[in-house]
């Protein structure tokens, strides 16, 4: 059976266990379960060490861009401005295919005002957010996944479909229907991406 790691902040954490769901008995889905991969930069040390734990891993799916682009108090600008964030996101690409791994990059979802909220994973952080910082980045990450030859999932648009934006009540996180509803889009990139192999 083949292997797929999912790599992510606390979006990911919600729709991890429907996406291991929804692909039971066709892929082994493999994540931390008790890590959030919060930042790109932290996102590449956690891809580092569930790809040496899985060797065997043909496809990472992968989502970054809150923790990157929010500013948290008193810092006055983003935690990583638009060009360290495409950096990061080129390193993780890298070591991903350096590992023999696929890639497909899911964009962050959308917000419907600006705002913050608490990170939902014990972190402590305040996250805040904003849809046009969310566009921005979003841009920015598919400009290196163009140059990259990487293919999108995107989550963005998907949210965009729905009335609410799936946002549950601190306006950042998504509602169970949410996570379910990237999940499903989730699998269903995957096994396109694994039946190319």
């Amino acid at each position: 059976m083949k292997k797929v790691i999912l790599l992510g902040d606390s979006i990911r954490m919600g729709y991890d266990d429907y996406v291991k769901e929804y692909l039971e008995g066709e892929v082994e889905v493999v994540y931390n379960d008790w890590d959030n991969g919060r930042f790109a930069a932290y996102t590449l040390w956690q891809a580092n060490q569930l790809l040496r734990e899985n060797p065997d891993a043909c496809l990472v799916h992968w989502n970054n861009g809150y923790w990157d682009m929010h500013a948290e108090f008193p810092m006055p600008e983003e935690l990583f401005p638009v060009e360290e964030y495409q950096h990061m996101l080129r390193r993780i690409i890298r070591l991903c295919r350096h590992c023999g791994c696929k890639v497909v990059f899911a964009t962050t979802t959308p917000v419907p005002e600006k705002g913050v909220s608490s990170d939902n994973t014990g972190t402590g952080a305040m996250i805040a957010y904003d849809n046009e910082q969310v566009k921005r980045y979003n841009q920015a990450a598919l400009e290196v996944m163009a140059d990259e030859g990487v293919p999108v999932n995107d989550l963005y648009a998907l949210c965009m479909r729905h009335e609410n934006l799936y946002k549950c009540e601190d306006n950042l996180h998504l509602t169970e229907e949410g996570y379910r509803a990237c999940a499903m889009q989730i699998a269903s990139v995957i096994r396109e991406q694994l039946k190319e192999d």
